[in-house]
């Protein structure tokens, strides 16, 4: 009988809905999000209009970066639930006409993994290569003081950790408990495809993989550039062997399942990605990158620098020309890895005017939507009275590099507040009673105090709110494909104020308008458009189109975004 030939073509007509587990609703009343939450709240993600749901790591872990570090890739962290629970979700999801995608992390363990607890008792153990252990410069450790390079951690000082019983360092580019996994060891690369068997199996239908690209390191392991932190960088991402173990594990798993991957690549250009994910042998079906979450920032979220309009239309425009009719793209604003986009790109006092203007701007490229949890209501930085009340890993690490340079602690907590991660962390905000809803215990982490204002509940009963915005935005995706597989071109580039650009598809045109001013200003249609009331196909204020002036030029309010389809 002849195998039925897999198409997944159809992770380019999706949506997806990212749940950061541990904040999105809590099921059972012990202040932790959880399955059971995720299981009560399913009709609510399916009336979003979405189609899929992402999850963050709900593996077992010590939480050293919250579900990053994982001791057990084939079991569901108790604090979550346990695989019978995970099934029914799932089952309830396929039932919903919503698919499952999984967070596969194995550019590291934790340190708790039995594989790494093994490598650590000695060269002869059978899992020591399963991770890079290596003697200090020139063999000799030095009692811990003698690293055998120069390289920084992402998130904790030096990136090698010494071992007295064994007088090895480890290596680990991220916490000092995630320790990185030596994929050049065949017997490593045939564990990550057992582990994906194992979800697949399951039922699940596809990978969001995390940093993928840095599971290679250069031959020899080189002193890096000495920068402040990630020194070394250069040497693993994108490393020499990085697009052969990714073939591998598409050509030996992915290719045999009905399922897509998307893969996390920081410090990958428009250019990069096109070689791993275009061709029926790409190893990625699509790239989620950073250039776009730059523009108001040098090269980390924690280097803050004032928004620029421009810089933020140039990383999206490089993105939508240079992959159009290549691969494709992974169009996200807000994740778990950056501050609330409100908060960053938008207006806090515009919230509601900004959050519509900052989902059309960006859903209306060309792409796959991916929406984090409470994105869709508009939700706020929480800015944190002291240090002491933050929680992660990355933002201490910060504030060790911030005070070497000479920052006082209380400018530190102005950028914490401002960047940290932990600003997308805080608990979905479902309503205005206590806790917002979220638990009927104690909370992991503070709720947001505005959550009496803004929260699904009071979006629901509001019929122009941000909520039921996404929900009319996302149906009007669906509904036209030029939305979805029409080719780009930006218009008024210059702008620092108006981001424009055209999508073109079969005889049709649709011209999408964006403000990003508190204040009125003119607009003059581009060459060959007419800003005409009719082809108004989704607009950010209710009264768009009895307001709308059918003329070249028009007058967009603070933070106005207007849709127009010529048929």
């Amino acid at each position: 009988m002849k195998k039925k030939k897999i198409d997944n073509s159809w992770f380019k007509e999706i949506s997806v809905y990212q749940i950061w587990c541990r904040s999105f609703k809590d099921g059972d009343g012990d202040g932790n999000g959880d399955l059971l939450g995720v299981l009560e709240k399913l009709d609510y993600i399916k009336s979003l209009g979405v189609d899929a749901i992402w999850f963050s790591p709900i593996y077992p872990s010590p939480n050293a970066d919250y579900g990053y570090d994982i001791s057990d890739y084939k079991d569901i962290h108790p604090d979550f639930g346990d695989l019978d629970l995970f099934k029914k979700v799932l089952d309830e999801a396929h039932s919903r006409g919503l698919k499952v995608i999984m967070d596969l992390v194995v550019n590291h363990t934790s340190d708790e993994h039995y594989w790494f607890k093994e490598s650590m008792k000695g060269p002869d153990n059978p899992y020591h290569d399963y991770y890079i252990w290596r003697k200090g410069r020139g063999g000799d450790c030095k009692n811990g003081t003698n690293p055998p390079n120069n390289w920084l951690s992402i998130f904790e000082g030096g990136a090698w950790e010494y071992n007295k019983d064994i007088d090895e360092f480890y290596l680990h580019v991220f916490a000092k408990k995630q320790p990185d996994l030596n994929m050049d060891n065949p017997k490593v690369r045939e564990e990550v495809k057992d582990i994906m068997r194992f979800w697949l199996d399951m039922g699940v239908d596809g990978f969001r993989e995390d940093v993928i690209t840095f599971i290679s390191k250069k031959e020899g392991l080189p002193d890096g550039f000495p920068i402040p932190v990630a020194c070394g960088i250069e040497h693993y991402n994108k490393g020499p062997h990085c697009r052969e173990y990714v073939d591998e594990f598409r050509k030996d798993v992915i290719n045999k399942y009905d399922c897509f991957v998307v893969a996390e690549s920081p410090m990958t250009n428009s250019k990069d990605a096109i070689s791993y994910t275009s061709g029926k042998n790409r190893p990625f079906d699509m790239m989620i990158s950073f250039d776009h979450m730059n523009a108001d920032c040098f090269m980390t979220d924690a280097i803050h620098t004032p928004f620029s309009l421009r810089k933020l239309k140039k990383a999206m425009s490089s993105w939508q020309k240079n992959l159009y009719g290549k691969s494709w793209n992974a169009l996200y604003i807000e994740n778990h890895d950056h501050s609330r986009i409100i908060s960053r790109y938008g207006d806090e006092k515009f919230r509601t005017e900004s959050g519509k203007m900052l989902a059309t701007m960006a859903y209306m490229q060309s792409g796959t939507p991916f929406i984090y949890q409470g994105q869709e209501i508009g939700m706020l930085n929480n800015h944190l009275k002291s240090l002491d009340d933050f929680k992660d890993v990355m933002t201490f690490n910060n504030e060790k590099i911030f005070r070497k340079f000479g920052v006082p602690r209380f400018l530190y907590l102005k950028i914490a507040n401002k960047t940290s991660r932990e600003n997308s962390r805080t608990p979905v905000q479902w309503d205005d009673t206590k806790n917002a809803g979220f638990t009927t215990g104690t909370p992991w982490f503070g709720v947001n105090p505005n959550y009496n204002e803004i929260n699904v509940a009071a979006e629901e009963a509001d019929p122009n709110s941000i909520l039921n915005y996404y929900r009319w935005l996302l149906k009007v995706r669906k509904e036209n494909k030029i939305l979805i597989y029409g080719n780009y071109r930006e218009h008024c580039k210059r702008s620092k104020k108006v981001y424009c650009y055209e999508r073109n598809y079969k005889g049709q045109r649709a011209l999408v308008v964006c403000s990003f001013s508190k204040k009125p200003l003119r607009f003059k249609a581009p060459h060959g458009f007419k800003l005409d009331s009719k082809a108004l196909l989704l607009y950010t204020y209710n009264d768009a189109k009895e307001t709308h002036t059918d003329a070249k030029e028009i007058t967009l309010r603070p933070y106005e975004a207007l849709v127009y389809l010529y048929k």
